[in-house]
């Protein structure tokens, strides 16, 4: 096995090929070829059905076993395999006939299957073992143990695992059905209407499918173990979905994070136990566990689906909302005078014009701070004194309130600004004429709209609602311009 000296690091070690090499090929043989298929059952929705046939195969190993009194892996294989396909026939035609939900089919098909496989090894209990163990994990382990003797240009006669060779052969027959019939399997997947109209039946590509899977989760049961079998189905091509939008880049991904998985899963499996004063745990369990930490991975950095780019997505969307509020708020105090509002609130608000604004635009004071500082830097404001010449006070209150700092638009922020208004303005005339929502209610719609409203788009709602001059609140509409472009 390998072998690893105390200061060695995990990527650095020492590798035994004779043992780890066909250790690992056997996991990256069985995470391919699962991948091929897995990424199609995802899309379908299908992911469980490895799962109900690496159960519902045992019916037919007992009755391999009960018919020719032999645990041959010949006899054993075909007798999976042939339940293996009658639990997919059996699942489609439940669902299909029976107007069932597919998960419950499935779940139909492969515990009856699975108690009647119990009851046979029961029936064979004097002349057969059934390890739970092997059944759970598989006996990874030992695939360097069962050789073939295979010609090898160059090499001559090689002793290859028996794993190996039957993996190698259900790996190149999965690649080969993909790459021939990738349009058909594509079709079929996403509109089984449209592919049996455009001259094949989506039905036979369905079976065909199926069939593969079961002989892939047979080829892989007994060397590997359920719970790999199922892991390398489904996670690998849940992984690769979270990473991208088209079919081939996600069929390539998958077979590279299954097969990472598999080399990552048989080190961890001899190095993570040492840590905590173990020698090794099984691989093929540890191989699971690789594939699960790819796919929290995928949860969590994703650059489309995952949870942190989509956190700084909202962020970067809240703050830019924001900064078109705080320039559309300016805007809406330039349009009214000093004298169109109580000579209190006017002092009180340029007083304090970041409470006030924090206020109004349901945030705090750092963030409208930020803000403005960002349209300073941005060009679109300047700070000046407040102007206290147009408000009657006394010369104390006049003196303190010239002396407050606040933010005028720029040429640049008031076009800006301007297309922000007309935007909501003409989103409300819209909605009052076109939808007829009421006028209480098409405040916050067109607070939504604005934010995403281009000048193409500017123009529409402008011919749609006849170029108003006002907006149903009786507030101007300012006039369309180049620089809003």
């Amino acid at each position: 096995m390998i072998a690893l000296a105390d200061s060695t690091p995990f990527w650095m070690i020492e590798w035994n090929w004779a043992l780890d090499g066909w250790i690992v090929a056997a996991g990256m043989l069985c995470a391919v070829a699962s991948s091929l298929l897995g990424c199609f059952l995802v899309l379908r929705r299908m992911s469980l059905l490895g799962d109900a046939i690496s159960h519902a195969v045992l019916p037919g190993l007992a009755a391999a076993f009960l018919i020719s009194g032999s645990r041959s892996s010949g006899w054993m294989f075909l007798g999976a395999v042939i339940v293996g396909v009658l639990t997919a026939l059996l699942s489609d035609w439940i669902h299909v006939r029976g107007e069932v939900d597919e998960g419950a089919s499935m779940g139909v098909v492969f515990t009856t299957l699975f108690a009647a496989g119990l009851i046979m090894i029961v029936l064979a209990a004097d002349r057969v073992d059934l390890d739970p163990g092997c059944v759970l994990y598989g006996a990874i382990e030992s695939t360097p143990l069962d050789t073939w003797a295979i010609p090898i240009p160059i090499l001559g006669e090689t002793n290859v695992p028996r794993v190996v060779v039957v993996l190698s052969i259900v790996t190149l027959i999965n690649a080969a059905f993909v790459i021939f019939f990738f349009k058909e399997l594509k079709m079929a997947t996403f509109d089984a209407e449209l592919a049996t109209s455009s001259g094949f039946s989506a039905k036979a590509i369905h079976y065909v499918l199926m069939t593969l899977v079961a002989v892939t989760a047979v080829a892989s049961f007994e060397s590997v173990g359920n719970i790999l079998v199922v892991a390398m189905l489904v996670v690998p091509a849940a992984t690769a979905y979270l990473l991208t939008d088209r079919l081939g880049m996600m069929i390539l991904l998958a077979c590279v994070i299954g097969a990472a998985s598999a080399w990552v899963g048989h080190v961890a499996a001899v190095e993570i136990p040492t840590w905590f004063g173990f020698r090794s745990t099984t691989t093929a369990g540890m191989m699971a566990v690789a594939t699960g930490f790819a796919f929290t991975l995928a949860v969590v950095g994703s650059p489309r689906r995952g949870l942190v780019p989509q956190w700084f997505r909202k962020q970067w969307l809240r703050w830019t909302i924001l900064t078109d509020d705080v320039l559309a708020l300016l805007y809406r105090m330039e349009e009214k005078t000093l004298d169109e509002r109580p000579i209190a609130d006017a002092m009180a608000m340029q007083a304090d014009l970041d409470a006030w604004m924090a206020n109004v635009l349901l945030t705090n004071r750092f963030a409208i701070k930020s803000a403005v500082k960002y349209h300073a830097w941005r060009g679109r404001l300047e700070t000046t004194q407040a102007d206290a010449s147009a408000v009657e006070a006394s010369e104390a209150s006049a003196k303190e309130h010239s002396e407050v700092l606040v933010p005028k638009l720029t040429e640049v922020g008031r076009s800006e600004a301007e297309s922000l208004v007309r935007s909501h303005r003409l989103w409300e005339q819209y909605l009052v004429t076109r939808v007829d929502l009421e006028g209480s209610r098409i405040h916050q719609q067109a607070h939504q709209l604005e934010h995403f409203t281009d000048r193409q788009l500017q123009d529409q709602l402008d011919h749609q609602t006849d170029s108003p001059e006002k907006d149903p609140h009786g507030s101007p509409i300012p006039s369309a311009s180049d620089k809003h472009s």
